[in-house]
């Protein structure tokens, strides 16, 4: 098959339709299947801006005739890079359905959200094989690739079925979707300040800087009040059914950087307590980076919240009084931490230009719950290595959250001081449950 579809114009741009019928001769031979469609038909958002093909967010711009165009370069590099992709088809994750599996984190910030959209189409068509049927009549490509090829459906005590994709394919996708959030974020913020890159996090050089605060529309002309402890000890469940108290948030300067006005009440999911008032940047800093809602993403933030202003954000979290006298971090911020800090010298590294670099991407995820601290594991791995996915450390929960201790006197031994059991009284026997036990046959995410 030709791979020239149509001749570049001089600026190195082709139409969509050029763009289409070029990756899908580019990756004829790929281990993995790519779709026609990957341009032009849902979910695709050329006209949004951008296209997903592979793991790769791809640029699209309009031309000089008005119509919707890409560079040919970047169709051809992402093609490339997708067909150097090895894939084993017998190596299978489970996609669902999951019967009382822990509802999916929805994030409005992404659009592809390939798991609601197979299990959705799969279901409205009654299975994989009346899915292939209905093809023709219905593209529905994910990142460019042809998910109904590799889909194995397998069926247990002769009723349930459930639905797996070859991992490398899994996780192509969960990148996909990763990707297409940062670039919705990053858009988002170019359209708010076009002019303006966000600085780097300091609270403290924030608060001390010189001169006088400009007002902008978003920001209200009224002196904002600093936040003491006005609503510690308080639980979330009840203050966010008090119409009252959004204007209250409203009034208070952000609790962790001190410049911006507050928007939203962060609070502790494994305990229910408010922590404080915080500004939606922050709040959104301070989020683990879930991909599944018992696996993470070790982001480059966590580079502040462990590292460079870690008393601060130790600080904020210790607001909440259960964690606060447990000595510990929730569920989802501890097994960052582990990850980020207590396996740091544990990483894998390859060698690079200037020395060596960390290996991959690293990557924590759990089973079980921090209410039974027995049974749960936190297990730190290493994904997109060029050598193959490492398991750097598998550590009980009770292993981890006492390394923790030890850090926390190291790092801030003024916040350790005020932490444990001693220092609360009236705390509840048993927090309140929210990390579902995913250890279950019928729960399984990988």
């Amino acid at each position: 098959m030709s791979e020239r579809v149509m001749p570049s114009r001089a600026d190195g741009l082709i139409t969509l339709a050029a763009a289409d019928a070029l990756w899908v001769g580019l990756t004829v031979d790929s281990a993995v299947p790519t779709a026609s469609g990957a341009f032009v038909h849902p979910p695709a958002l050329a006209r949004a801006g951008y296209v997903l093909l592979g793991s790769h967010v791809v640029a699209t711009v309009t031309a000089s005739n008005g119509q919707w165009a890409v560079l040919e370069a970047e169709v051809r590099r992402v093609a490339a890079e997708l067909n150097a992709v090895e894939m084993d088809r017998r190596d299978l994750v489970r996609i669902g359905p999951f019967r009382g599996a822990p509802r999916q984190e929805v994030n409005e910030e992404t659009l592809l959200r390939w798991r609601r959209r197979i299990t959705a189409e799969l279901q409205e068509l009654g299975g994989p094989e009346r899915a292939a049927r209905r093809e023709v009549c219905r593209p529905y490509p994910l990142a460019g690739i042809d998910w109904r090829q590799i889909l194995v459906e397998q069926t247990r005590d002769g009723t349930q079925r459930t639905w797996w994709l070859p991992r490398t394919v899994v996780r192509l996708l969960d990148v996909a979707e990763h990707a297409e959030t940062q670039w919705i974020r990053t858009a988002r913020a170019r359209r708010t300040s076009p002019a303006v890159t966000e600085p780097p996090f300091h609270p403290r050089l924030a608060r001390d800087a010189d001169g006088p605060q400009k007002a902008s529309p978003e920001t209200p002309t009224a002196a904002l009040r600093p936040y003491g402890k006005e609503l510690e000890g308080q639980l979330y469940s009840v203050l966010s059914r008090k119409p009252t108290t959004s204007r209250k948030v409203a009034g208070w300067a952000c609790a962790v950087c001190r410049t911006a006005p507050a928007t939203v009440l962060d609070h502790c999911h494994e305990h229910g307590y408010v922590r404080a008032p915080v500004c939606q940047s922050c709040n959104t800093q301070e989020r683990p980076d879930h991909l599944y809602s018992n696996d993470i993403r070790v982001a480059n933030r966590y580079t502040r919240l462990f590292h460079t202003d870690t008393d601060h954000w130790l600080r904020h979290w210790h607001r909440c009084p259960g964690c606060r006298a447990r000595t510990t971090l929730p569920l989802p911020h501890l097994a960052a931490w582990t990850a980020h800090t207590a396996c740091r010298p544990l990483r894998p590294t390859h060698r690079a230009s200037g020395g060596r670099k960390p290996c991959g991407a690293l990557r924590v995820s759990w089973t079980g719950s921090q209410n039974a601290p027995r049974y749960c594991l936190i297990t730190v791995s290493v994904d997109f290595c060029p050598s193959g996915e490492h398991r750097v450390l598998a550590l009980p929960y009770r292993e981890a959250a006492e390394r923790f201790r030890t850090w926390l006197a190291d790092t801030a031994p003024v916040l350790a001081a005020a932490a444990g059991p001693e220092r609360l009284d009236g705390l509840p026997d048993q927090p309140r449950p929210v990390i579902v036990d995913t250890s279950g046959e019928d729960l399984e995410l990988f």
